[in-house]
């Protein structure tokens, strides 16, 4: 019935203490409404791997309010069904609170302002249940505006989704800031999604064979292709719970040094590695497959930021800061 040492630790290296506890106060109340569900099932249910869940249930015999085995929780899998008992202090679901109730409505009010979304009637449902529940809180909810790129037409929007829905490939004329050109693509469609207040386009890009994240305010165009735009069995759906920008092995490593002023760098950009030396530096690693939007970083930093390697790039940002100064000096004359 163990998970094993090393499934453990390996799971510990990937999430906080704080994801795990909140995960076990939410499974526990689950399962007790589920006796005697298949272990296979119950992981499926929680969004986790059978031996996560398992090791998750060892941790559960040393959770109670003492230390006697009866005010321990009780979990048992053997045969391959849970059964959790001894756990009503926390069996019962868990309810909102005022905060994460009015940040629940702030969500679903933006969510209903969203150009053509579906299932509009719900998501109003939804709010009236809960402005009912929360009573006069619910008027602070009112009083919060949200923002959500504005900078997109609805027709465009709505075009993405009906390729979606309907399974057609579509053809961009596409922005690319970082070489100030105008790409033309034509993309098998696999979602549309929101992102720090930004709309995104993800689906299979045959220009680069690959799966491509399109932000939707630099399309300049879209055209819904009468032809299927079914992406191939190697198209996946990228991760974007650490943000929109996904790094890949074969994109360029590059090292840079951050003096103290610059620091920062490291929190707001995804970086591969970070070294703290004594005098407040760093040396961090990122990759990025491509250096425009590296060099203006590192041009801004004035001096602040060095690339390390590779010496190709560090003669990148070298070469344009000197043609920079040597306009202001045609200037000045």
């Amino acid at each position: 019935m163990s998970g094993g040492p090393a499934g453990s630790q390996a799971r510990r290296t990937q999430e906080s203490a704080t994801d795990r506890l909140s995960r076990l106060l939410t499974m526990v109340p689950w399962l007790v409404n589920r006796q005697g569900i298949d272990l296979a099932e119950a992981a499926a249910g929680l969004g986790v791997t059978e031996r996560q869940l398992e090791d998750d249930l060892q941790l559960l015999f040393m959770c109670g309010y003492g230390q006697m085995p009866d005010e321990l929780i009780d979990a048992q899998w053997e045969g391959g069904r849970v059964f959790v008992t001894n756990a009503d202090t926390i069996a019962r679901p868990l309810r909102l609170g005022v905060d994460e109730a009015l940040t629940l409505m702030v969500g679903l009010r933006a969510l209903a302002a969203v150009p053509g979304i579906g299932e509009r009637d719900a998501i109003e449902r939804a709010l009236a249940k809960l402005e009912q529940a929360t009573g006069a809180s619910a008027d602070a909810a009112a009083r919060v505006d949200v923002a959500i790129d504005e900078g997109v037409a609805a027709e465009l929007l709505a075009d993405a989704r009906r390729a979606l829905e309907q399974r057609r490939r579509l053809h961009l004329r596409y922005l690319v800031p970082s070489r100030d050109e105008a790409t033309e693509r034509d993309v098998d469609p696999m979602r549309v999604v929101n992102m720090d207040a930004h709309w995104y386009l993800e689906g299979w890009c045959h220009r680069a064979q690959d799966t491509r994240l399109f932000r939707m305010d630099r399309i300049e165009r879209l055209e819904v292709l009468d032809v299927d735009g079914t992406p191939p069995p190697q198209a996946q759906l990228r991760d974007l719970d650490a943000g929109t920008f996904t790094a890949r092995e074969d994109d360029l490593l590059v090292t840079l040094r951050l003096l103290p002023g610059a620091t920062w760098v490291s929190d707001y950009y995804p970086v591969e590695s970070v070294e703290v030396h004594d005098d407040g530096s760093q040396t961090v690693g990122l990759r990025t497959s491509d250096t425009a939007w590296l060099r203006r970083l590192l041009w801004r930093l004035g001096g602040h930021g060095v690339v390390v390697s590779p010496p190709e790039v560090a003669d990148e940002v070298r070469n344009g800061a000197e043609a920079a100064l040597a306009a202001y000096a045609d200037v000045d004359r």
